[in-house]
């Protein structure tokens, strides 16, 4: 087991992190949540097809990367720091739900990036449902692929990742697995505290940034003692969450047997480690934190939006006792 990046795999970080801080930063973030579509097509279609990270672990044989959770993780961890806007976390849930199931339809559109798509994970909060051409819904062991229909746009805590109502009768059966569905569930959680890792580690460096720079009663405000053992504490989730969320993408490519334990886990730690981080950290910003043209509260937005996504924190803790017979 190796829970450090590889050179490849800082390699693609650094590649990354270099597109979005040049195609979408937090500026352009702004402008583009509130414009009419939440979203900059052109940045997702680059990111999508220019980069090909939608079908990052999509197989070769059904035009992916062939490439791994750990890899994707990677990815996933710098589009969470940038707060990127847009379906690309609800399209690669998609696209790990089309890879568990072997499908061969719908799969090459979406790792081109011409299809976006997404999971219903709640019927009345379907993710990026409004923009989406496809809404894959899951009944028990089925899952049906529904295009069209009535979608209800919403108005969501987080405002950088839109969500709608969504008309989920009908559809066609695209597969039927429960062990490919249990799976693919284990593997969201995997990919979504990957992005939460990345936007606890983004307020983390905010926040350190800012209390060099903050000066009251003469001295910055990170030399004041109260102020560093918060800090601290931030340090410790952030070096707990990364090796949760390491070990997690490892199993998710090398340990099927030790996936569903360590997904749960990522959700029951990661989810509320990045929520208290964003926290904490706008609350270190002072007032300035609050307010509309500050991003700290952006990120706190993001984080309580993403540590509810895959359900509230005690249904992981309560799956990971189980799992482990407590």
């Amino acid at each position: 087991m190796n829970l450090v990046l590889t050179a490849e795999q800082q390699e693609l970080r650094a590649a990354v992190r270099s597109f979005l801080g040049t195609a979408s930063p937090l500026a352009k973030v702004r402008r583009d949540m509130d414009s009419e579509q939440g979203y900059d097509p052109e940045v997702y279609r680059r990111l999508t097809g220019e980069l090909g990270l939608a079908g990052l672990v999509v197989p070769e044989d059904r035009g992916g990367a062939g490439a791994g959770h750990a890899e994707l993780a990677v990815v996933l961890e710098e589009t969470g720091a940038a707060l990127l806007p847009g379906p690309f976390l609800a399209t690669t849930f998609a696209a790990i739900l089309l890879t568990e199931l072997g499908d061969k339809e719908l799969l090459p559109g979406v790792t081109a990036g011409t299809t976006i798509a997404t999971v219903a994970l709640d019927a009345d909060r379907v993710l990026n449902g409004a923009e989406a051409d496809v809404i894959l819904v899951i009944d028990g062991g089925e899952v049906r692929a529904v295009r069209g229909g009535d979608r209800t746009p919403l108005t969501t805590l987080d405002p950088t990742r839109r969500q709608a109502r969504a008309a989920l009768d009908g559809g066609e059966v695209v597969g039927a697995s429960e062990a490919a569905v249990a799976r693919a569930r284990d593997l969201f959680a995997v990919a979504l505290a990957a992005e939460q890792l990345g936007v606890l580690r983004a307020t983390l460096d905010a926040i350190v940034a800012y209390s060099k720079i903050r000066v009251t009663f003469g001295r910055p405000i990170g030399s004041y003692q109260g102020v560093k053992h918060k800090l601290a504490d931030m340090h410790c989730r952030l070096e707990q969450a990364e090796s949760i969320v390491r070990f997690a993408a490892w199993a998710a490519d090398e340990s099927a047997g030790e996936l569903p334990a360590a997904a749960a886990l990522a959700q029951a730690y990661v989810g509320r480690a990045c929520f208290e981080t964003a926290r904490d950290s706008l609350l270190l910003h002072g007032g300035i934190g609050f307010t509309w043209e500050h991003d700290a509260h952006l990120y706190y937005k993001r984080a309580k939006s993403d540590e509810v996504l895959l359900g509230p924190t005690r249904v992981h803790r309560t799956r990971l006792a189980d799992l482990l017979e407590l």
